[in-house]
């Protein structure tokens, strides 16, 4: 399959071609602050659904709901955007998304009811599942121009910004309505697009279809091979399991803390804090980790680890073990979604980017709800065991995929 992006240099004033293109670094900063971004809008959106449930009125069932629209419009628009990377590149796409994220995300705060929210947050859902599918594509089209697995450096860049952006709405929750505090992340949004898109797009552009066609002596190919495709279904699954972990944690695992194991609200609170930073820093040396011992083993030993020490801090009986079981965790979770996204998009461009997050975000979708539903079952920490077990499953899967991968 032909890359979407094509880093490529051309003797200066020849038709159709650009001038001078952006070398590889400078595109990788410029993804870099993009999956930041990403991550910081959305962490801001999050901090203020509290705030925005008052205003609207929304009791918890019409708030679920609401939020619903967030996943419809994301999961709709991820398989969308592989056919929209394909024709205009994803450099374009991701441009184009971070405008229309840092756009809509003022908007939730203008509703004022639970109907309106969803409607809004569709529309949200959408840049926001727009954008990952774009600039993971754009990644995965970096990564072999670089030939260096550098794809967890960028999905660190996303957990840092949501740190960032969590934190930031912490400090001004008590002190700025939501419609400020979400205009003022609007204005941040398009400053930074505007600062650093004009250099995702100077750094290369989709081949056009001719081109393609006169490059491969033939007619590009109008989709996945069945070999191709049951592949990235099964890297599609493994992203599922590790997305399931996060979303369990973020929405059970302060309540968890608190409830269970008497922790105070600052200290549960922490708990995911925890977790989320861990993921961050495991993330920062996913690359060396790459590099050292290739992707079969990091996926099995990072399934294996989150398996352990998701054990441990839903079954632990003392805080502290709990705390050190949420760290273990976040280390053993943080580079497994980003390889199998990279493997899916490397397999089958931009199309196995989609298929690949699309199911990982499903795993996040789903995590919440089956917790949920198995603590009323039998209780809230043999719930969060199901973590340990799609874990195990992941790391499983990450060695049945040993030979389609070229580590």
């Amino acid at each position: 399959m032909p890359r979407v992006n094509k880093l490529r240099t051309a003797p200066s004033g020849e038709p159709g071609e650009d001038a001078a293109p952006l070398p590889p670094a400078g595109l990788r900063t410029a993804l870099t602050v993009f999956f930041a971004l990403d991550g910081f809008l959305f962490a801001g959106w999050v901090v203020r659904i509290p705030a925005i449930k008052h205003r609207t009125g929304a009791t918890a069932s019409t708030l679920g709901l609401a939020l619903l629209g967030v996943s419809a419009g994301a999961v709709i628009t991820m398989m969308l955007t592989g056919r929209l990377c394909r024709r205009y590149g994803s450099h374009a796409v991701t441009v184009v998304c971070g405008v229309l994220l840092s756009l809509s995300i003022a908007l939730p705060a203008q509703t004022g009811s639970a109907l309106t929210l969803g409607l809004v947050l569709l529309l949200f859902g959408a840049a926001y599942g727009g954008m990952n599918v774009s600039m993971n594509s754009a990644a995965v089209d970096l990564v072999t121009a670089l030939r260096r697995p550098v794809m967890p450096g960028f999905h660190a860049a996303f957990s840092f910004g949501g740190m960032a952006g969590a934190g930031l709405g912490g400090l001004v929750a008590g002190g700025l309505p939501p419609a400020t505090h979400l205009a003022a992340l609007t204005g941040i949004g398009l400053v930074v697009t505007a600062v650093t898109g004009p250099v995702l797009l100077r750094g290369g552009h989709a081949a056009p279809p001719s081109e393609q066609r006169a490059a491969n002596g033939s007619e590009p190919s109008k989709g996945m091979s069945t070999r191709a495709r049951r592949i990235v279904v099964l890297f599609g699954v493994i992203a599922l399991c590790t997305a399931y972990g996060e979303g369990a944690l973020a929405e059970w695992g302060a309540l968890h803390l608190g409830q269970d194991l008497d922790a105070s609200p600052g200290l549960a609170a922490a708990g995911y804090s925890l977790f989320a930073l861990t993921m961050a820093v495991g993330r920062l040396s996913g690359t060396a980790l790459l590099e050292r011992f290739g992707q079969t083993r990091t996926l099995v030993t990072g399934g294996a680890t989150a398996a352990a020490g998701m054990l441990l801090g839903a079954l632990a009986p003392f805080l502290w073990l709990a705390l050190l079981g949420f760290a273990v965790t976040g280390l053993g979770l943080a580079n497994i979604f980003p390889v199998a996204v990279g493997r899916a998009g490397a397999l089958a461009g931009p199309s196995g980017v989609a298929a690949a997050s699309t199911l990982g975000y499903g795993g996040m979708l789903l995590g919440p709800p089956v917790i949920g539903f198995l603590a009323d079952w039998t209780s809230l920490p043999v719930a969060l065991t199901t973590v340990t077990l799609l874990a195990a499953t992941a790391a499983v899967l990450g060695y049945s995929a040993r030979n389609a991968t070229n580590s």
